[in-house]
């Protein structure tokens, strides 16, 4: 097989570039987020530009399917950093006709107003960090937008890119399932081709982490919680906005194919404070601290802190383990070959037996899969099969 045809049957490579700046940390982050005084902004240009160069050295002859500007808060970059960076990448891989170019945004005023210029610097789609519709829990989780701003953000970014995608957190301190059913039913309303609904969780080391441990943060119970998530589901899906994985819903064809490369474990590079990244059996990260890799950058050439071979059980382990979030599953003979094993090894099958016998796991030849009723109990039947 020669060298054009290898490269039209490997998957196509997608990239991850961190922005660690942020305005304010808000209470229940534990992203890799900073907030500075200032930043050195052709500094940064500069260090994104030879840290993806590395990259590109370590990953040759791949087509690109996607980059995703995550953060921290990238609709801070100044246009011209993304594209110049959408320029970089697209120079040093071959890009897919449809290729995913996605930036997160806050739906702060200031930032809206970047939307057309980021829009003209390539980025195709945003995701938009609405978080709530009601102003009081907007308080509550710290985001320094109101609901009539945050809506006139969807409108400006509806205008400005092809796709569009919002968050919600939802499971908030005394929200009953009247009020999230009104929040959501609004939500899809607005005609958006992709939702991200998170519970919200207390994250160690966050100032909800504090507040939890006072007593002064108290979430829903495990029922309330799981009436919110049968809710949240059902209604998704009849909006035409199934889950496809346990958080995102999307219109069919709307899902996000970038994140579908992390959940169906397929490579990525990653570059920028604290990304992570696989290269086939290659585990990376970058130094975390944004001064600490823009100095190994300096130093270096790159940001890299960590490039180690994984395992073969321990890749098996990671493919299962975001693979069976999808409500499409996982392929076990595809997984087994990655683990040098086979699909039988790879899983508890006593436990499977029973977790297929109660409904909540289905299995067809290789084939293995989350049913709906065993997706609200996800964190529990992972390890219980997953041998790891």
């Amino acid at each position: 097989m020669n060298a054009p045809e290898t490269l039209l049957l490997t998957p196509p490579l997608a990239l991850y570039v961190h922005w660690p700046f942020c305005v304010s940390k808000c209470p229940y982050c534990d992203f890799n987020s900073h907030v500075r005084e200032s930043v050195d902004q052709a500094a940064w240009r500069d260090a994104l530009l030879a840290d993806l160069a590395y990259e590109a050295q370590a990953l040759p002859g791949r087509r690109l399917g996607s980059i995703f500007f995550g953060g921290g808060t990238p609709s801070l970059m100044p246009p011209e950093t993304v594209a110049a960076v959408i320029d970089a990448a697209t120079m040093h891989w071959p890009a897919e006709p449809d290729i995913e170019i996605t930036l997160e945004a806050n739906p702060s005023s200031v930032e809206a107003a970047r939307f057309a210029d980021i829009a003209r610097a390539g980025v195709n789609r945003v995701s938009l960090g609405l978080q709530a519709l009601d102003d009081a829990a907007l308080a509550f989780l710290g985001r320094a937008h109101d609901v009539t701003e945050g809506l006139a953000a969807l409108d400006t970014a509806q205008a400005a890119f092809a796709r569009v995608s919002f968050d919600l957190i939802y499971a908030r301190p005394g929200q009953t399932l009247a009020a999230w059913e009104a929040e959501l039913a609004r939500a899809l309303a607005f005609g958006t081709e992709h939702l991200s609904l998170y519970q919200l969780t207390i994250e160690s080391g966050t100032r909800f982490a504090t507040e939890a441990a006072a007593g002064r943060i108290v979430i829903p119970d495990g029922d309330s919680a799981a009436d919110l998530f049968e809710a949240t589901r059902a209604m998704t899906a009849a909006a035409g906005l199934p889950a496809y994985e346990i958080s995102n819903h999307a219109r069919l064809g709307a899902e996000s194919r970038h994140n579908l490369v992390y959940w169906r474990y397929r490579d990525y590079a990653g570059v920028g404070p604290g990304a992570h990244g696989r290269r086939g059996g290659l585990a990376t990260a970058r130094h975390k601290k944004p001064e600490n890799w823009i100095g190994a950058v300096a130093r270096n050439g790159h940001g890299a802190q960590i490039e180690e071979p994984l395992a073969p059980n321990a890749r098996a382990t990671e493919a299962l383990l975001m693979g069976l979030r999808l409500r499409e599953g996982v392929d076990l003979a595809r997984i087994a070959h990655l683990g040098e094993t086979t699909p039988t090894a790879l899983i508890d099958q006593t436990a499977a037996e029973r977790l297929e016998q109660q409904g909540l796991i289905a299995r067809n030849g290789d084939h293995l899969g989350v049913t709906e009723a065993g997706m609200l109990l996800l964190d529990a039947i992972l390890p219980l099969i997953v041998r790891g």
